[in-house]
């Protein structure tokens, strides 16, 4: 065989090896899909992954976050589980209408997510709530608690001793708004203060991308954000004063309940963690060597967690 043939013939068989391996790779993020949906004239933006006839999993995002903070995990859950990740209004890719054209509550959140699950058809899911999202989903379960299969916490605080000493200026904001503002957006909103919440005192700071930060203060520093943030967060002096109620409903109904908390979090102590216990005595508490933000560092773990629970409460294995 001459030269040119014997390359020719090898170029072919390397090219059917290729299509071969083309033909068998399977991405994990086959499924993930991105959707928008009208909810009372709000564009609302969600996630979704998964067969829609497996079980739900509702994921609520934190502040300043949006769906996009559950991008990891996604592909990690979509072989088994209908996943739903939705933006807040104000937040991510939904709208972001004024304050004086959307009033800017947990309440009101909580009633466009109560209302995009029955649009979406979700009969009944579990909750996996983090940060922002633990206010917006213990008011989704106490309006429908026949729709909570089970809860997962992710360093959202149902109870006071959870609140770290970072939360004395943003107290003293919801005492005097008007002069506190500034020392609020100082504390709260400022490039440190969104890298901080990602870094916490994480002795691993390599191990976190930049970007989560730099994006999210791009999103902060977006036309009206200041107003509508700074309101939503007045608004979440209400969250404080609901907790007894929340952990009335926890220690009421018991549900099999998951926490995954990141302990290098500055603005949540593990205190907070470990507080499910006392309403729920049979809650998983795991602390992860993570942040605020624990999918920066701990997504397989999470991961892991997550499915062990889910197929638990599933009854068959992961």
């Amino acid at each position: 065989m001459s030269i040119p043939a014997a390359l020719a013939l090898s170029a072919a068989m390397a090219c059917t090896v290729i299509q071969a391996s083309a033909q068998e790779l399977r991405s994990s993020r086959r499924s993930i899909s991105y959707h928008t949906i009208d909810i009372g004239g709000l564009k609302t933006f969600y996630r979704e992954a998964g067969s829609p006839d497996a079980p739900a999993v509702l994921l609520l995002h934190g502040f300043p976050s949006s769906s996009r903070m559950w991008e990891p995990l996604l592909p990690l859950l979509a072989d088994k589980y209908h996943v739903i990740a939705p933006d807040y209004p104000g937040f991510g890719n939904s709208s972001a209408p004024p304050p004086s054209d959307f009033a800017y509550t947990f309440d009101n959140i909580a009633g466009v997510m109560n209302e995009l699950t029955a649009k979406l058809g979700l009969g009944n899911y579990v909750l996996f709530m983090q940060d922002y999202g633990g206010p917006v989903g213990f008011r989704m379960a106490l309006a429908h608690p026949e729709r909570v299969r089970g809860i997962i916490i992710q360093n959202a605080v149902s109870h006071e001793q959870g609140l770290s000493p970072l939360w004395d200026a943003r107290r003293r904001y919801w005492a005097d708004p008007a002069h506190e503002l500034e020392a609020l957006k100082a504390n709260f909103t400022s490039l440190a203060a969104t890298r901080q919440r990602h870094l916490g005192s994480s002795p691993h700071p390599e191990r976190y991308d930049p970007d989560t930060w730099g994006d999210e203060y791009a999103f902060l520093t977006r036309p009206g954000q200041a107003e509508i943030q700074t309101t939503l967060f007045l608004d979440y002096r209400t969250n404080v004063a609901s907790y007894p109620k929340w952990q009335e409903w926890l220690r009421k109904t018991r549900p099999p309940t998951l926490v995954a908390w990141g302990k290098y979090d500055p603005s949540f102590a593990v205190a907070g963690a470990s507080a499910y216990r006392d309403d729920v005595p049979a809650a998983e508490v795991h602390l992860l060597d993570a942040g605020h933000f624990a999918l920066d560092e701990a997504t397989d773990e999470i991961a892991a967690l997550v499915r062990d629970f889910l197929a638990r409460l599933d009854g068959h294995k992961g």
